[in-house]
């Protein structure tokens, strides 16, 4: 049978990356204005049906007027060392 490709760690990231855009105050339209994208970019994302790269987590983070890194960071601290890809 195979894998799923989303895995607990890349859900683990999308949480992420909806309770920063929360915290933010920011709706799903908001943040994809400012991405220059339909919302239905943000929806797909969100709810797991469209994988980002790192390129597209440095621009939403950024859109979030967050740092990307400290973001990562925060997110690496609640994964374990080894994740399966």
């Amino acid at each position: 049978m195979p894998k799923s490709v989303f895995t607990d760690a890349y859900a683990s990231l999308l949480e992420a990356l909806v309770a920063l855009r929360k915290k933010k105050g920011m709706t799903q339209v908001e943040l994809s204005k400012r991405l220059g994208k339909p919302q239905p970019f943000i929806s797909y994302i969100e709810r797991g049906e469209r994988r980002i790269d790192v390129i597209e987590f440095y621009a939403i983070t950024r859109a979030l007027g967050a740092d990307p890194v400290e973001v990562f960071a925060a997110l690496a601290k609640k994964l374990p060392r080894r994740v399966d890809i």
